[in-house]
């Protein structure tokens, strides 16, 4: 089994707020607004973390507990890490599923877990984030735990400007 470090819930917490919350803005810089992506940057005891988000324009159909999906491409310098594709999908996956994370004609197989899921084969990370950034529209597509395949339709506007944001940072 391919065991994966998943943001942080502090580190996720924070990113949502960072712009409602002026005490968390000291903890998570942010990069860039860039359309529908946004760059952050921010301190763990692990070292300095450079993370672009992104929320689906679409879920389709809606799964059961849906509450809010999330796609990530994440550097951590001090781990060696970097462009760490990770959706945090607002439902639960499968148990043992494969999600396919499609940009155009290219498509990349997902590891699951939970809520989440990662590239299965991270050698095709740099192949996925040239694409993303090449791209105009994304699609990941996973099984849920009742069964539905549920899919989910991100913008990638904005994807090169906030992953450079991050490049630079990190």
């Amino acid at each position: 089994m391919i065991t994966r470090k998943i943001l942080s819930p502090a580190l996720f917490a924070l990113a949502l707020t960072v712009a409602a919350t002026p005490a968390f803005a000291q903890s998570v810089r942010v990069l860039g607004e860039h359309n529908a992506w946004s760059a952050y940057a921010t301190s763990e005891s692990a070292g300095q973390i450079c993370f672009v988000l992104s929320r689906p324009s679409a879920t389709e159909p809606v799964p059961a507990g849906f509450t809010q999906g999330y796609f990530y491409i994440t550097h951590r310098p001090a781990q060696n890490i970097r462009s760490e594709i990770n959706l945090v999908a607002g439902y639960e996956f499968a148990p043992e599923s494969v999600a396919t994370l499609s940009v155009g004609s290219q498509s990349f197989d997902l590891f699951t877990e939970g809520d989440s899921a990662w590239l299965a084969d991270p050698s095709q990370t740099a192949s996925a984030v040239a694409a993303i950034r090449a791209g105009s529209t994304m699609s990941v597509s996973g099984t849920a735990l009742s069964g539905q395949t549920v899919r989910q339709s991100f913008s990638l506007s904005g994807a090169t400007a906030a992953t450079r944001a991050i490049d630079a940072a990190c």
